[in-house]
């Protein structure tokens, strides 16, 4: 991989990892579309990726630093009692949220990894995020409730649903972002408050992936430098992912009625040219 190729996707990761648009899927599929010549089957590419998501993981860390901080002091008892004990349950059900993808991706990490490299089933898998996002909007405009939910306000039972959500992401070209949104959607929770959910929840789960997959870029015999790259990768895909959580946390506030829309049909448009592209070429 070249230092040029390597920004390229960093860029794309950092961009593409908070948009409902699946940052696995998008670097699965545009070296091929590209012509790259990277073994996505090779033992660094999987840790490369992982290493990028660190940057991300990073952004999140620091542009929902405040939450984080009122979680800490909360859960320390160091503030009232109203918000340790709203501190705490939070806490409690980031936990709860975060189990589901943690143990299915344990239990079928084998399997799971042969996906990585396909392109074709990654492009498949975009076109299966877009209806998935549409489901999720068209499903959520019933009128199910009057009211929306605040995050606080939801129980262990919605933490667990919006975590199997979650878990549906270890499948490249499947949103991470987009099907925790549309967990939290179903769960009664607005488009701003899903999102804030999401973001949050996603920080364990990267950083667990991280210091599972980033020591293999030290002891799997990789040429010199390779490391190096990968942090200098991460810390592009920091940057870029903090200013789209920006962008995005102010676009979720402003579109409530169809934020998933113009996503849903980027994933099956993008997908399907994609996927028409590997089968003919």
């Amino acid at each position: 991989m070249t230092a040029i190729q390597a920004m390229v996707i960093a860029v794309l990761q950092g961009a593409t990892e908070l948009f409902p648009v699946s940052s696995l899927g998008h670097a699965v599929i545009l070296p091929r579309l590209l012509g790259w010549q990277l073994d996505q089957h090779g033992t660094a590419f999987l840790p490369f990726l992982v290493m990028l998501h660190l940057g991300t993981a990073a952004a999140l860390l620091l542009y929902f630093w405040r939450d984080w901080w009122a979680l800490a002091l909360g859960n320390l008892g160091l503030l009232d009692a109203h918000r340790v004990r709203e501190s705490r349950r939070i806490l409690w059900l980031l936990v709860i949220a975060t189990i589901p993808a943690a143990v299915l991706g344990f239990a079928l990490e084998h399997r799971l990894r042969a996906l990585f490299g396909t392109p074709l089933l990654a492009a498949l898998f975009l076109i299966a995020n877009g209806f998935l996002l549409l489901f999720g909007e068209r499903l959520r405009r019933r009128p199910l409730t009057t009211e929306q939910r605040a995050i606080a306000s939801l129980t262990p039972t919605d933490a667990l649903t919006i975590g199997l959500w979650q878990s549906l992401a270890l499948l490249p070209g499947i949103s991470r972002s987009g099907a925790t949104i549309v967990g939290g959607l179903l769960r009664g929770i607005d488009h701003a408050a899903a999102a804030h959910f999401s973001f949050l929840i996603a920080t364990p789960i990267i950083l667990a992936a991280a210091l599972k997959e980033v020591p293999k870029l030290l002891h799997a015999g990789l040429p010199a430098g390779t490391f190096a790259l990968a942090a200098a990768s991460s810390l592009v895909a920091g940057v870029v992912a903090f200013a789209s959580t920006a962008f995005l946390m102010r676009y979720f506030r402003g579109h409530d009625h169809w934020a998933l829309d113009p996503f849903a049909y980027y994933c099956i448009a993008a997908g399907a040219l994609s996927a028409a592209w590997f089968l003919i070429a």
